[in-house]
């Protein structure tokens, strides 16, 4: 599935401050740049947004997206010299415990911007599931 403008969006973002700093710096650092080239591009984005996580019905704890942008998107961020598998599997489950449609893992640490488009496989759309979830 290609880009959709919303993603395409926040990459844009995520390379202006990987052009601008380059890697090597911790993950905050690019979260907070992150959020002002987002403010920037007119994104409307909550940070370090909780979620309570659930097993067979039960509260088990509570988990922080990196950012939830427009509602829509679940964007997850690292600062390392490469992805692993293990990165991809907790950013595909915070798609599916936040069930939302898709996100981003975005990793500011190697020498190039790396981003994994990341869908959720058991998302069911309601009307307007999107459109309330983080408030």
């Amino acid at each position: 599935m290609e880009k959709d403008e919303l993603t395409y969006k926040i990459i844009g973002c995520a390379m202006k401050v990987h052009n601008t700093l380059g890697n090597g710096f911790q993950e905050v650092i690019y979260q907070r740049c992150l959020a002002i080239e987002m403010g920037k591009a007119g994104l409307d984005y909550a940070r370090e947004a909780e979620q309570t996580i659930y097993y067979e019905g039960l509260d088990v704890g509570n988990r922080r997206a990196d950012f939830v942008v427009e509602n829509k998107v679940i964007v997850e961020l690292k600062a390392l010299i490469n992805l692993e598998d293990v990165h991809l599997a907790q950013a595909k489950n915070y798609v599916v415990a936040y069930d939302f449609s898709k996100g981003l893992l975005i990793n500011f640490g190697s020498v190039s911007l790396q981003y994994k488009l990341v869908f959720n496989p058991k998302y069911n759309p309601t009307p307007n599931s999107e459109n309330s979830k983080i408030q």
